[in-house]
C-alpha cells in the first residue's frame, strides 16, 4: 500500500483551522458562464496551509474552491 502526502497539521486527530465559510451555502459556476449554476456547500474552508477549500455540489460531487467560481449565498 502507498501512502501519498504529508502535512504536519492533516492527521488522524488533526486538521487545519477552518474559516468562518465552513458550510455555508455557495452558487457555483464555471468557466465564468452564470447562466448555468449549481447550488454547493463549502466543506472544507482551510485557514492554514494546506489551504484548501473544498465544495460539495448538489449533485454530490466534490470539487476545489480554484476549480469554479463560487459565491455565498
Amino acid at each position: 500500500m502507498k501512502y501519498y502526502g504529508n502535512r504536519k497539521n492533516v492527521g488522524f486527530d488533526k486538521f487545519p483551522k477552518q474559516g468562518e465559510e465552513l458550510g455555508r451555502k455557495v452558487n457555483v459556476c464555471f468557466n465564468y458562464n452564470t447562466s448555468k449554476i449549481i447550488k454547493g456547500k463549502i466543506v472544507r474552508d482551510d485557514m492554514e496551509k494546506p489551504m484548501r477549500t473544498i465544495i460539495q455540489l448538489s449533485d454530490g460531487r466534490y470539487i476545489l474552491g480554484t476549480e469554479g467560481q463560487y459565491s455565498i449565498k
